[in-house]
């Protein structure tokens, strides 16, 4: 047997199948409640829970940014949490043709005996999670495991354990229901060209995809959100043709056609890069199996959050950003985007963060 098919089997495929929608895409809005900390201490808001919630009602209720996006992914609180008059935010999104996810894993912790290699935690007590989450209306997860670049990294160790990981997660949440994101990020982190990112990103999804093999995963009920082949952070940048060619490339050579979309992290690029980049894979004339689209959280916050700065009078102002961004990325998923968008403040900064912790 190949794979193992859910009683969820035709549900999970066609949710996969329409957060792959071609003019939609992901707003990741699962930050943990120490990293959604640092996001509000950068515009003076302090980190308390009717402040976490207010910022995700102002981006889950921007006028015409629901049409742009098929999916939202939910830390645990947000995932119980209303808007100020009282609607579920579930109920919020579903409404707006959106669907609702989790993030589901523990975060990481370091892999013995490695330089500072990592292993992400969470499969303790999976199922039961995956099953409340269900009830409570998510329809896919995400659990994302870490890798990073240097002379001796990643080891097959990590590669292999995280491989792992990924797929015994996937696993328990095509058993209850909900469609799993396999998101295995290669930090951008290093002064490494973007061959040897892309050496490291096939070698990365070829293990990933073996082990979801293994573990009898319905590939037609994932999403894959791996990163953009990009040279290293402390390398000089190339043109977004040149990240789209390496980049589709790498998957032609390592993902299977039965995953019905790919829906890139941002990674730290700045909002705008990550939108080129992404118009720059959809116009390249080659063999695309898969919808090319986005699961972003910093590079569709960034300029929203610098125009809201906490302030009730500002609700507007930070709202349009939003939309701004989020029909860039929409147009970026059908190669139509003309680099035209209004930059908001912040939308050309770096958002990288050395050694990113979600």
């Amino acid at each position: 047997m190949s794979c193992f098919i859910s009683k969820y089997a035709d549900e999970l495929v066609k949710n996969a199948a329409y957060i792959g929608t071609p003019g939609k895409g992901i707003l990741a809005a699962d930050e943990s409640t120490g990293t959604i900390g640092k996001r509000l201490s950068s515009i003076n808001v302090e980190n308390v829970e009717e402040n976490r919630r207010a910022l995700r009602e102002l981006l889950f209720t921007a006028p015409g940014a629901l049409q742009y996006l098929s999916g939202v992914i939910l830390f645990e609180e947000t995932l119980y949490q209303k808007t100020a008059s009282g609607k579920p935010f579930v109920d919020l999104l579903n409404e707006g043709g959106v669907l609702p996810g989790i993030k589901v894993d523990k975060g990481t912790i370091e892999l013995n005996g490695t330089n500072g290699e990592t292993f992400t935690q969470g499969l303790d007590g999976l199922a039961q999670r995956c099953q409340k989450y269900y009830e409570a209306g998510a329809r896919f997860a995400k659990w994302r495991a870490v890798l990073k670049i240097s002379p001796n990294e990643p080891t097959e160790l990590a590669i292999q354990e995280n491989a792992t990981g990924l797929a015994m997660y996937a696993a328990i949440c095509q058993q209850c229901g909900l469609v799993p994101i396999v998101e295995p990020e290669i930090l951008v982190d290093g002064p490494h060209d973007i061959k040897k990112c892309a050496d490291v990103t096939e070698r990365v999804l070829a293990a990933c995809y073996k082990a979801l093999n293994d573990h009898h995963v319905m590939l037609e009920g994932t999403l894959l959100k791996p990163n953009m082949v990009t040279p290293g952070s402390d390398s000089p940048k190339v043109a977004p043709e040149i990240i789209a060619e390496y980049t589709v490339r790498a998957l032609q050579r390592t993902v299977p056609p039965a995953v019905p979309a790919i829906v890139f992290l941002s990674g730290g690029q700045s909002e705008e890069e990550a939108t080129l980049n992404l118009n720059a894979m959809n116009k390249l004339k080659t063999k695309k199996p898969w919808s090319l689209s986005f699961s972003f959280g910093r590079a569709l916050q960034q300029s929203t959050l610098k125009a809201w700065a906490g302030k009730e009078e500002n609700l507007k102002k930070a709202q349009d950003a939003l939309l701004v961004r989020c029909k860039a990325n929409s147009e970026a998923t059908l190669g139509t985007y003309r680099g035209d968008a209004k930059l908001g403040e912040g939308a050309a900064e770096s958002l990288h963060v050395k050694d990113y912790k979600y």
